[in-house]
């Protein structure tokens, strides 16, 4: 009897499975078969923890996935720059510093850290690095500043936005641009009561809006364009009528985070009458680029590690930080800070993975551009693959627990809807999974999904 435990336990297993796959099948073509449905495509993969096959329907069939996207990003990350890893962003100066005035310019430059100024970290919020920045001056007894404040964002390459995002995307706040220096998740507030603006919670240096918002219905409805380096804004669509908030995509935040250096001075009592500029800008007139100077640094300022980063960016789907991450492996693993180069990289790092790529066709880091394709088996492969790594738990914790209480990665955009996650059964089943959805004609895509992904709980 001993002898046959193990063969009627594999047996068990294997009629278990069977049956999960029944099931699922069951409910993915009830899905396919609603009128919601009738143009859609799907990709759908499930494995147990071991990787063994579950169920497939079309699961090598890349889609447009939106933020589950993330998922080969966090990990990419984490694997190949370390949970560890810290941005740095420096202060320093030019010329001599004689009697409290400094008779250069004063630089700020940074490798691109995505949380300078951030409100999501503790100790690390604007008032952090505006204290650190007047300490480190006071420090070396500087009174006024002769020269100009400029804005080293030469880090990265010129292009700000990934080619292929949406016009309609790119004004709003999750359509943030990367610079080498970024200031406040380059997301600005404009507050509104009804269509008439109030301000903006921080400087958008000769920006001039053009407001065509209208007063109807109870929710924001409406999109703000804003193009990098651009000087004009525009408001559209419909408000409530009554004060709400706004978030947009700050044009040029190297100009919007000098300008805010610039009334810090003013506070702290440091006399500055000189220019606020960028290498972008100078760039852009046709100047002489002015780098910032290796020697005479007054400040060393550390971003919070990759693990807190990588949190945030999976926990709130924020695109601006994938889009930084990509341009940051760029730069480390092929000295090319520029999209085209990260996007590269990441497909070579999970071709090396095992990960046929012909169904990962990355456009961007954060998934946010709709000329992404991924199937859903590759996302189950990424998974698995991280589920084996020492970083795991680190990548696991930004997971979110989704309406219907599983806990996955999700992602939205129009006319497409998917998850991907690990899920353990009330039987004990471990699960990996992803789910894509193109063109489903309905605003209840979330709730369809869950049905199908519902036979697993």
């Amino acid at each position: 009897m001993n002898k046959l435990l193990p063969f009627l336990l594999l047996i068990s297993q294997v009629f278990s499975a069977q049956n999960i796959a029944q099931k699922l099948d069951a409910a993915t073509k009830s899905l396919l078969g609603s009128s919601a449905a009738y143009s859609a495509n799907l990709s759908f993969y499930v494995a147990d923890e071991a990787g063994n096959f579950i169920y497939e329907y079309q699961g090598n069939t890349g889609l447009s996935t939106a933020s589950t996207q993330k998922i080969f990003m966090a990990a990419a990350a984490l694997e190949t720059l370390g949970k560890n890893y810290q941005y740095t962003t420096t202060a320093s100066f030019s010329g001599e510093v004689s009697s409290g005035n400094l008779s250069g310019n004063l630089f700020i430059k940074s490798n691109g850290d995505p949380t300078l100024g951030s409100w999501r970290y503790e100790n690390y919020k604007p008032e952090d690095f505006k204290a650190k920045l007047v300490q480190a001056l006071k420090a070396k007894n500087i009174t006024k500043i002769s020269g100009d404040l400029i804005i080293d964002d030469s880090f990265f390459d010129f292009q700000t936005t990934p080619g292929g995002w949406p016009w309609n995307d790119m004004g709003n706040y999750y359509g943030a641009g990367v610079w080498g220096v970024n200031w406040r998740e380059n997301q600005f507030d404009l507050h509104m009561n009804g269509k008439e603006m109030k301000g903006t919670n921080v400087d958008l240096p000769n920006v001039k809006w053009v407001n065509k918002v209208k007063t109807a219905g109870s929710s924001d409805q409406s999109l703000v364009f804003t193009a990098p380096y651009s000087d004009v804004a525009y408001i559209s669509g419909t408000l409530p009528a009554k004060s709400l908030t706004v978030s947009g995509a700050t044009p040029n935040p190297p100009l919007t985070f000098g300008s805010e250096i610039k009334s810090w001075l003013k506070e702290a009592g440091i006399q500055f009458n000189g220019n606020v500029t960028s290498t972008s800008m100078q760039e852009i007139r046709g100047e002489k680029l002015t780098y910032a100077p290796e020697k005479n640094s007054i400040l060393e300022y550390k971003s919070p590690t990759l693990d807190k980063i990588i949190y945030w960016f999976m926990r709130k789907s924020v695109n601006f930080y994938g889009e930084t991450l990509i341009k940051t492996l760029g730069k480390e693993k092929k000295n090319e800070g520029s999209f085209e180069a990260g996007v590269a990289y990441l497909k070579e790092f999970w071709k090396g993975r095992g990960i046929n790529p012909a169904m990962i066709n990355f456009a961007d880091g954060s998934g946010l551009s709709p000329q992404n394709y991924v199937s859903a088996r590759a996302e189950v492969q990424s998974l698995l693959w991280s589920r084996k790594q020492p970083w795991f738990n680190d990548f696991f914790e930004g997971f979110p627990t989704q309406g219907n209480g599983m806990t996955m990665k999700s992602g939205t955009m129009k006319d497409t809807k998917s998850f991907a996650g690990y899920h353990t059964s009330t039987q004990g089943k471990k699960y990996v999974f992803a789910i894509i959805i193109n063109n489903y004609q309905s605003s209840n895509s979330s709730d369809a999904l869950y049905k199908v992904l519902n036979v697993l709980k």
